[in-house]
């Protein structure tokens, strides 16, 4: 019985190979640790050497799976930690902060230094020195839900 499962394991062949890799490949789409991918890459790496080298034993194709694995993914940590990629949004959990530097109109006087603004499609509190409604003021920081804001300077 076990020589007729080890049978059919060695039977299978390069597509087996491309096959499991794929599967893998797609398994890091739900899974995103970019460690299966690799595995995937090796994998799909066996089934060509399996192509090219059809008599290949079972054991010898395990054992390349798992070194081209452990390179392959050594490999990628380093190219990744030495090109750890660009962040296209630093402040994406920080809306407020991308607002500091530009300049908006008052829309509620600021009154005892707390005001609104519109931005975009939403309205801001604004702290600063008291203002009259329709001024325009630039955002110079925030304060957790509250932009901080000075009056505009006249260029």
């Amino acid at each position: 019985m076990l020589n007729d499962a080890i049978a059919w394991v060695a039977d299978l062949g390069y597509w087996a190979w491309w096959t499991f890799g794929v599967i893998l490949v797609i398994l890091e789409v739900f899974a995103p640790t970019f460690v299966l991918l690799w595995l995937g890459i090796s994998a799909i790496f066996v089934g060509f050497m399996v192509l090219l080298i059809p008599s290949m034993t079972w054991e010898y194709q395990w054992g390349l799976f798992a070194v081209f694995s452990v390179i392959s993914i050594i490999v990628a940590r380093i190219f990744l930690k030495k090109n750890p990629g660009v962040e296209d949004n630093f402040m994406l959990n920080q809306r407020g902060a991308q607002y500091v530097g530009r300049s908006f109109m008052l829309t509620d006087s600021i009154v005892n230094g707390r005001g609104k603004i519109h931005v975009d499609d939403t309205q801001w509190s604004v702290s600063g020195p008291d203002m009259e409604k329709g001024k325009n003021v630039t955002v110079t920081g925030t304060e957790a839900n509250l932009l901080i804001v000075e009056a505009k300077k006249q260029e």
